[in-house]
């Protein structure tokens, strides 16, 4: 059954689709594999009877994963951004990427083994850099810049000064 969704993000995945929308759903709330595709045919990257594609959600964004071959990688210019509340949230979330074959990157951003760019942010931390006081808001986000994960009591500290 393909997604209903009107406007859905389509990501190509090399040949990993299905295991990383099954990932996806295993880590974030509101995430869940709808249907797994089967080729009816050859295609370039593919024979019949293989994955084609997996529709699936990842915190109700409705995404199709596309089995597409090594012509296209990812790159940070298209990221998912996970607002969270806590650093129990934050580690959690960045933890279960990083450490299933991801990679940390600057300011909050890491990437899942497959190459998607995740933004990982606490939700204090978008306050604090938009803080009606702009010294503040500089402090935190001078903070922000020194981090791979955000470190919340790090940017709650520099907001205060």
């Amino acid at each position: 059954m393909s997604n209903p969704a009107k406007n859905t993000i389509c990501l190509w995945y090399e040949r990993d689709a299905e295991e990383a929308a099954r990932f996806y759903a295993s880590i974030f709330p509101n995430s869940y594999v709808t249907s797994v595709n089967l080729a009816p045919g050859d295609y370039p990257s593919g024979q019949q009877g293989d994955v084609l594609t997996v529709d699936f959600t990842v915190m109700g964004i409705p995404c199709i994963g596309l089995n597409g071959g090594p012509a296209f990688k990812h790159s940070e210019a298209f990221s998912f951004q996970v607002a969270t509340q806590d650093q129990a949230e934050t580690d959690h979330y960045w933890n279960a990427i990083v450490n299933n074959g991801g990679a940390e990157s600057e300011c909050g951003w890491c990437k899942d083994k497959w190459g998607i760019s995740w933004q990982i942010t606490p939700a204090v931390l978008i306050q604090a850099i938009t803080h009606p006081d702009p010294s503040a808001a500089k402090r935190a986000f001078d903070a922000m810049m020194t981090m791979r994960k955000i470190d919340i009591a790090t940017i709650e500290k520099a907001l205060r000064g």
